[in-house]
């Protein structure tokens, strides 16, 4: 009689190591992340888009006038030229080891730093970035259906409500799409978004163009002393930073792309990046040179509250804003979901169910609705979480992973470049997170809550 030996103890933990992939694999195909892998370069182009072109592209006419023209150009095309070339290297790294992808953020993290160590460095700086840009949108979409409202129907033949009500419109819209499964469920509404985003920007320069050169026109400072101009200047620079933040998402929307060895996702990806950057440069250079060349320092925060005529055109911009942040917004509450589910399932045993999937969403739509309605300061939160999480994870932490993991050769082109990229990005990190936090406290002094 045949007896029980070591084979069948190998085929036992070989079947298990099987069943232990499968439920890996089922819990993946769950996960909004790395559900679906069908998408097309264009779709590259349109996330990347409505990732990038948000809420920053109104704020920069502000920025120029507290940069003012020389370093406001200068700043402009440097963090063009730089988040593009930090961007390419994220596509790069995304499949650089044959036949493993690392299809979040934190995933490249890990492996350059460590297990441990990469989840500490990436996934608060990614957190404090996506939640802090769901927030903005939530503002940036509650001032603008307000301003809509008051555009359509001014007083007093409206009764004037509060910023607070139209958050609060602009949050019920986001509990309905929060429950879309995957990335690339959202597709359509991204594709709008980014339509939008061309569309308002094309409005709020063509307007200002009909509008004129205003007669009292300055491109001085606002603030008389010098510590508050280069305040100003700090903070300016932490708008800008916002405005190039995709970043973020760009490894998730690379892992909607399907990959083989003989068409690797980066690619397509690369193409779609391209694309959004050439929209990108028609969005925010004439946005920026236009408006502010137009209205001077007198500039408001988002143009579009500069401009009130024609009623109906700036009625039509603002409610394209507000189509746009909702796909900006779950463009960048995907991958929040993502890592609130994987904990949930992977970490604490939930069951990967609806229900579950149901709470976690509306919580969180619920937390950012209450923080925006506590905080409604749209160009301050724009300087504070540019400078303070975007910039690390837009301008220079790619580079650091690029010399760690390829390590070229020190003093060539690529080393330098990295490095210059490092530099520039600690100090904006620094200086206008300083700007940032100083227009919050300064605005804080005379803000009522829920007002």
């Amino acid at each position: 009689m045949e007896t029980q030996g070591p084979p069948d103890k190998k085929y036992g933990s070989s079947h298990y190591i099987e069943e232990k992939l499968a439920k890996q694999k089922e819990i993946d195909d769950w996960l909004p992340i790395t559900a679906s892998r069908k998408a097309k370069w264009w779709y590259s182009a349109f996330h990347n888009v409505t990732a990038m072109v948000g809420a920053g592209v109104l704020s920069l006419p502000y920025a120029m006038s507290e940069l003012g023209w020389g370093p406001g150009v200068a700043v402009l095309l440097l963090s063009w030229v730089i988040t593009l070339y930090t961007l390419w290297q994220m596509v790069e790294m995304h499949e650089m080891i044959p036949g493993r992808r690392f299809d979040r953020y934190h995933e490249l993290g890990q492996y350059t730093f460590g297990e441990k160590l990469g989840l500490y460095i990436v996934i608060p700086q990614k957190l404090v970035v996506e939640v802090g840009a769901n927030i903005v949108y939530m503002v940036t979409g509650g001032i603008s259906l307000q301003k809509f409202h008051d555009t359509v129907c001014p007083s007093p033949s409206c009764r004037p409500l509060k910023t607070t009500y139209f958050i609060m419109i602009f949050a019920s819209v986001q509990f309905a799409l929060s429950h879309l499964p995957n990335f690339n469920s959202i597709s359509g509404v991204s594709l709008t978004a980014a339509v939008m985003s061309l569309s308002y920007s094309t409005i709020a320069w063509g307007a200002s163009i009909e509008r004129g050169v205003q007669p009292d026109v300055k491109y001085s400072y606002r603030p008389s002393t010098t510590a508050g101009k280069v305040l100003d200047f700090f903070s300016a620079m932490g708008n800008v930073a916002f405005a190039y933040a995709g970043h973020n998402v760009v490894l998730e929307i690379q892992a909607t792309i399907p990959s083989t060895p003989e068409k690797p996702s980066k690619g397509p990806m690369w193409r779609g990046v391209i694309f959004a950057y050439i929209v990108v440069a028609l969005c925010y250079f004439p946005v920026a040179l236009i408006g502010y060349w137009v209205f001077g320092n007198k500039v408001e925060a988002n143009i579009l509250m500069s401009l009130n005529k024609p009623r109906w055109l700036i009625a039509l911009a603002n409610m394209f804003v507000v189509i746009h942040v909702i796909g900006s917004y779950q463009v960048y509450a995907m991958p929040v979901f993502d890592m609130i589910e994987t904990v949930l399932v992977k970490k604490l045993r939930f069951k990967p169910t609806g229900t579950l999937r149901f709470v976690a969403r509306n919580v969180y739509v619920a937390f950012t609705m209450f923080v925006a309605i506590t905080f409604p300061f749209f160009s301050e939160l724009l300087s504070f979480f540019g400078g303070f999480a975007f910039a690390p994870t837009t301008y220079f932490l790619p580079c650091i992973m690029w010399l760690a993991i390829y390590k070229p050769r020190k003093f060539s082109l690529s080393w330098w470049s990295n490095w210059v990229c490092i530099i520039l990005g600690l100090l904006l990190m620094i200086l206008s997170s300083i700007g940032g936090l100083r227009q919050i406290i300064i605005k804080a002094k005379t803000y009522q809550f829920y007002s």
